[in-house]
């Protein structure tokens, strides 16, 4: 029996049909079997192994040529595909503030010499635990995070990141758009909380907060242990103080060594907090501190003075770990200043929710198949890619109308408390109530296909993957060519010239 009330369902139900008839008119392209396609992803049980099982599943009325169709030469209106998803509930924080995560989820092609746009993408090696670079397409995707332990959230936008893209450029343009629908949409109102973006330690929080400065959003990253930031300039009267011989008056104050607790002064605000998990959580912020930016990397091409970007530095430790590993303190820069005791402890709990998004991405690979399939072209898969977000996108509506189906070893759940895999469960039983928009497949005949014993006259392009030099070009390795019994070697006329050189050089010896 569901114990949520009448209403919540009947609100529920209406914005899962919704978002099906809007996710339809997306698809303006074999829309009937990428629709199927979506809804043989929700129904099926099961994880997803291959991606022409779930032309299987009785809700995808299609063969699987339809299903390879769809995904190769179909067209999705992302644009509108993204408004709806941001303008659907979304989870919000005890005080009614916006709190988003960004993180990049690779989908690693090692072996696919004939797909392009890869890119070499950050993993963790096995074993060992070392640092490895593998081919694949990477996608940096925006989330909306909820408050308490669950393993939910609310996937807004996704971009695959192209070879040698400057990842924060990337990511600040890709907020921006997505603060902009959700004021749009009516999401954020003048007078709310701003919106509080959390990042982790690969991205550059003080730019892109300098880069977001106009927006109403707040930026909480991860900085590394190594850090050095500054204090704020010092005045006039505070630099004769302290240098009465004179001199040039400095650009920044003192440093503050995350390393170095001598240089750390007195804290401007300090808070205690129980766990269940981790004892007392101590937290310790320092206001105004800003880190020296130089005319180097991204900041080479800045017009005018470089701009001083200051923030609160947040240093959290915890009484123990449950693992019994070693407790190292996490260093946080956020973009606010004048932080009170409720900010930091609201930082850094915000910062722990960021971790959902590992459990959207697990959830994404290791059951809905988002990474098993072996397409060629990286449109397709940017296409897969929004199916599996709208796929997801029903499972989170459809919390308050799902059943428990649990298996005779799991535990009972709370009503709303489900699991997106036991949501997904039941789902099969909640589209024979919403119905679908599709029509009925028409009766065809499969193509002749390859005449037996010919051969393939037309191979499939290699492709290398991207990678970007020191000077912004493309990097692309020679083509060898066999002529006869020798090889020629196509090369760039710069290289041309040296290659030459050390055939002359070669032969005087």
């Amino acid at each position: 029996m569901n114990l949520v009330h009448e209403g919540v369902l009947r609100d529920a139900f209406a914005e899962v049909s919704h978002f099906r008839s809007e996710l339809y008119a997306c698809l303006t392209a074999r829309g009937d079997a990428l629709f199927e396609l979506c809804d043989a992803l929700l129904c099926t049980d099961g994880p997803v192994r291959t991606l022409v099982d779930l032309a299987l599943a009785p809700e995808h009325r299609r063969g699987h040529g339809a299903l390879y169709g769809g995904l190769n030469q179909g067209r999705i209106d992302v644009a509108r595909l993204r408004r709806a998803l941001a303008g659907g509930p979304l989870p919000r924080a005890a005080d009614g503030r916006l709190v988003l995560a960004v993180d990049v989820s690779p989908w690693l092609r090692p072996d696919a010499n004939t797909s392009a746009d890869r890119a070499f993408c950050h993993t963790f090696g096995r074993g060992e635990g070392k640092h490895q670079m593998v081919p694949g397409w990477p996608y940096s995707v925006v989330a909306a995070l909820e408050t308490g332990r669950t393993s939910w959230t609310a996937v807004l936008d996704a971009v695959r990141l192209d070879p040698g893209a400057d990842v924060a450029a990337v990511t600040t343009v890709q907020l921006r758009e997505v603060v902009e629908r959700l004021v749009a949409a009516g999401q954020w109102k003048q007078g709310d909380p701003n919106v509080l973006v959390v990042l982790d330690a690969g991205y550059d929080a003080p730019r892109i907060a300098h880069l977001l400065g106009d927006l109403p959003v707040e930026i909480l990253g991860r900085l590394r242990s190594d850090r050095v930031m500054r204090r704020p300039t010092p005045s006039l009267k505070e630099y004769a103080l302290s240098c009465p011989q004179g001199g040039r008056p400095p650009k920044h104050g003192g440093e503050f060594v995350f390393g170095a607790p001598a240089t750390w002064g007195t804290e401007q605000a300090v808070t205690v907090t129980g766990t269940r998990r981790y004892g007392k959580a101590t937290a310790q912020a320092w206001d105004r501190l800003h880190p020296r930016l130089t005319r180097r990397a991204a900041w080479l091409d800045h017009d005018g003075p470089l701009p001083l970007i200051e923030g609160t530095v947040i240093r959290l430790v915890v009484q123990k770990l449950p693992s019994g590993g070693v407790n190292k303190p996490v260093w946080l820069w956020w973009s606010g200043t004048d932080a009170t005791t409720g900010d930091v402890d609201r930082c850094w709990q915000s910062f722990l929710r960021r971790f959902d998004i590992e459990h959207t991405f697990r959830l994404f690979k290791q059951t809905l198949g988002w990474t098993k399939p072996r397409l060629r072209s990286s449109e397709a898969a940017d296409r897969w890619t929004w199916l599996v977000i709208a796929a997801y996108a029903q499972l989170r509506l459809a919390r308050p109308l799902a059943a428990d189906l649990r298996r005779p070893w799991e535990k009972p759940a709370e009503p709303n408390r489900l699991t997106p895999a036991r949501v997904r469960r039941g789902f099969r039983n909640l589209r024979t109530k919403t119905g679908t928009p599709t029509g009925a497949p028409k009766p065809s005949r499969p193509g002749p296909g390859r005449p037996p014993g010919s051969k393939n006259r037309h191979p499939a392009t290699r492709h290398d993957v991207g990678r970007v030099l020191a000077t912004g070009e493309a990097y692309t390795r020679p083509v060898h060519h066999k002529v006869g019994t020798n090889l020629a070697v196509q090369r760039e006329p710069a290289a041309h010239a040296t290659y030459d050189n050390r055939c002359t050089s070669h032969q005087a010896k």
